[in-house]
């Protein structure tokens, strides 16, 4: 059974929707804002993405860029009470596989779903690439699996929490990695002790690089972060 996970802020058609896609054999998850459909993702495997372009407390824009930091391939589909040709290029941009305009059929919302699925279950079927495990930064090389960062004949060790944040920011160099994302990839709850935190193994990943002044791990205002080579 392939698990969708659907962010819908109306709740009249967000239940519509899934118990629809229930009885046509979709395990299907039902949130009502952005923020919530980041942590069910984070949290969980889903076999395709249903999301409100306009939620409160994050757009579906923002949600779908946060989710493509770490998993560039589960498939989005967007909805939106919106049809202009700048919302529909944006929501392409970000990495939507499809783009529907409300009002719309179940039936080719349905048709929609099982087309993209074929696609991604023939693309899964073929052979599997690896993620990479090992990144060059510079004269640096972090190995995510021994959790080593390696500059010339120094091996510097690093934490659980440590790798996973580098990882993250190696997977989108040059890129925004925003502050919620990252808390809920790593800590798992965007909390404030928990930014704190970050914060802190922020300074401690820009220390291990002061060999190398052209790398840097920028502040990116009311965003996030982003390293930089």
């Amino acid at each position: 059974m392939a698990r969708i996970l659907l962010a819908e802020d109306d709740p009249n058609l967000g239940l519509l929707l899934q118990e629809y896609l229930t009885i046509k054999g979709y395990d299907t998850t039902l949130v009502k804002d952005g923020d919530e459909a980041l942590s069910k993702f984070v949290l969980s495997v889903y076999d395709l993405c249903i999301f409100d372009v306009m939620m409160p407390k994050k757009d579906g824009f923002t949600l779908a860029k946060e989710v493509r930091m770490s998993d560039k391939d589960t498939p989005i589909i967007f909805l939106t009470a919106k049809s202009m040709k700048d919302d529909t290029l944006q929501g392409f941009k970000v990495g939507a596989d499809d783009y529907m305009t409300k009002p719309f059929s179940m039936e080719e919302l349905l048709a929609r779903i099982q087309a993209i699925l074929r696609r991604s279950q023939k693309v899964a079927g073929s052979e599997e690439v690896k993620p990479a495990s090992s990144f060059v930064i510079g004269a640096y090389v972090f190995d995510y699996e021994k959790q080593v960062l390696r500059h010339g004949d120094n091996n510097q060790k690093l934490t659980s929490k440590e790798s996973e944040l580098l990882k993250l920011l190696c997977e989108n160099l040059g890129k925004p990695v925003s502050r919620s994302f990252a808390l809920k990839m790593v800590w798992g709850d965007d909390t404030y002790f928990n930014a704190r935190s970050m914060d802190v193994y922020i300074t401690k990943l820009r220390k291990f690089f002061k060999e190398e002044s052209s790398i840097q791990i920028v502040n990116l205002h009311g965003e996030g972060f982003k390293l930089v080579i």
